[in-house]
């Protein structure tokens, strides 16, 4: 636990190697003053010292000893040569007024000397480990200069478990993010001006060919190319709101997907059934109504386009979630692209623009699932055909 606590929290492992150091200084100061005291200490411990007494003709007439004693100066213990003793003190030496209270410490190179070594090799030790910590935002800091200034690919290295590691993971997901969202607008707005330019070619030539008298069929052609017109520019718009996360998409509510169902399933006479042991209540999802109405009613315009005769719809539910299954009886999708038919503007091979739409409408499905909470696939239905399967968490599980 301990471990991971360290190794998770920058400001820690700052600290604690600011304390070592410290703690390392202390204990080299402490060592030094101990060592520097008790060289004084002996300095001035009392040792005794041999004393000749001479008389005025430079006769031995004494001897004795003479000892330092701490606080009271020199003190002379003589006997002389007929048996006598005699003790002479001499009072210390008074010290300068302003002069320093203790002798200076003695040390092989001085004191000063010492600490400065000691400083020196606590600012080594310490520096390893500082700039391990500091290279990793120097690296954080150069990525996310060279991403400000336009390289929206750069990434910078994940390493450890701290907080600079993080940092860096979560600037790795919004650089991808902000990468792919730049990406598919560029991509939105490339295939925008190709698939508008169609109709309104098409527009500006039936204008040409209308003359003074249009007729009947001209009138229709242009009015289905307005139409046209509109419809993909709804699309797009809808398409790039949904790409932004944070724009809002309208009131949460609770959404009957029974009910909702057989309003679009009316609308292209396509049959509705429920799954074998479903409950209406487990089919109550929580989401935006008109999102969810334009899903199911993309994948039925989808299956009507593609599809061969009959459409049916099937409803269901398991394990918290709600599932819509439009089955159609179209040649089905090959497996390598079951994948890109829900990216914008993507038309399988063969596919032309008159048979209708523009290829946005399966990705908007992909795009209003997922800001449900949900999943969308294409998978092949028995007795040949596609079946496009919307599954979303019901009200339920989302609490």
């Amino acid at each position: 636990m301990l471990r991971s606590f360290y190794s998770r929290h920058l400001y820690v492992r700052i600290w604690l190697a600011v304390v070592a150091g410290v703690v390392i200084l202390t204990l080299m100061a402490n060592w030094i003053v101990r060592e520097a005291a008790e060289a004084e200490r002996e300095r001035l411990a009392p040792v005794p010292r041999n004393v000749v007494v001479l008389d005025a003709q430079d006769k031995q007439i004494g001897t004795g000893t003479a000892l330092r004693v701490p606080g009271q100066g020199l003190e002379f213990d003589v006997t002389l040569g007929d048996g006598k003793a005699v003790t002479l003190r001499v009072a210390p030496r008074e010290r300068p007024a302003g002069g320093g209270g203790f002798a200076p410490w003695r040390t092989p190179f001085g004191l000063g000397w010492m600490i400065a070594l000691v400083g020196v090799a606590v600012a080594l030790g310490v520096y390893p480990i500082v700039r391990r910590i500091t290279q990793r935002l120097e690296s954080l800091q150069r990525g996310v200069q060279r991403w400000g200034e336009g390289d929206l690919s750069v990434r910078v290295t994940e390493e450890g478990q701290d907080e600079v590691a993080d940092l860096s993971k979560r600037f790795n997901a919004s650089a991808e993010r902000i990468e792919k969202l730049v990406r598919s607008h560029k991509s939105l707005l490339a295939n925008a001006s190709h698939e508008l330019r169609s109709p309104l070619t098409r527009i500006r030539m039936g204008l040409e060919l209308m003359g003074d008298r249009p007729s009947p069929s001209a009138r229709e052609e242009i009015s289905r190319n307005i139409g046209e017109l509109d419809q993909l520019i709804d699309e797009i718009l809808l398409a790039s709101r949904l790409d932004a996360s944070e724009a809002d998409m309208g009131t949460i509510e609770a959404v009957d997907l029974t009910g909702l169902a057989a309003e679009e399933c009316a609308q292209v006479n396509a049959e509705l059934d429920l799954a074998e042991g479903t409950d209406n209540a487990n089919l109550t999802v929580p989401g935006v109504s008109r999102l969810l109405r334009r899903a199911i009613r993309n994948l039925l315009e989808n299956a009507r386009r593609y599809g061969a005769g009959e459409i049916a719809v099937e409803l269901g539910s398991a394990n918290g979630y709600s599932t819509v299954r439009v089955n159609d009886r179209g040649p089905g999708v090959p497996p390598a692209l079951r994948e890109r038919i829900f990216e914008p503007f993507y038309r399988l091979p063969g596919a032309s623009e008159r048979n209708g739409g523009v290829g946005l409408g399966l990705a908007l499905v992909k795009s209003i699932a997922e800001r449900h909470g949900g999943t969308v696939r294409c998978e092949d239905r028995p007795g040949g055909g596609a079946s496009f399967v919307i599954r979303l968490p019901t009200a339920a599980r989302a609490h």
